[in-house]
């Protein structure tokens, strides 16, 4: 298990960006890998972006792909999300978790307590 901090959520107008950081705990940050989901309201969590333990992989739901970036830096135990042009369909709490490289939420064993990413048209 791993203790993971979500920050950078806010409030944003569409087209414009935001970038989010997730800094886990312990010594076996490098081991896992790392996983974006959102949840918007009356939604289910949906998967957004997942990169291996190395930071050689890095998986995209089509939603996102060509306007995310997912990047981690194991020296500082930390997990990124750059999200740029926005649009109000991104609008959602933003979750990380650690676990094995899916898009399905089962497979990551420890999560955040997510941030608030609101888009505005």
């Amino acid at each position: 298990q791993v203790q993971l901090v979500e920050s950078g959520g806010g409030s944003v107008q569409a087209g414009g960006s935001l970038r989010l950081s997730c800094a886990a705990s312990g010594r076996t940050f490098s081991t896992y890998a790392m996983g974006w989901f959102r949840q918007a309201p009356g939604k289910e969590r949906e998967f957004v972006a997942a990169i291996g333990n190395n930071g050689v992989r890095v998986y995209y739901s089509d939603s996102v792909k060509g306007r995310f970036t997912i990047s981690r830096g194991n020296a500082k135990n930390t997990v990124f999300l750059q999200m740029n042009s926005l649009k109000p369909e991104d609008t959602a709490v933003y979750y990380c978790a650690a676990g094995s490289v899916s898009p399905t939420t089962s497979s990551y064993h420890s999560w955040g307590q997510g941030t608030q990413v609101t888009v505005s048209s």
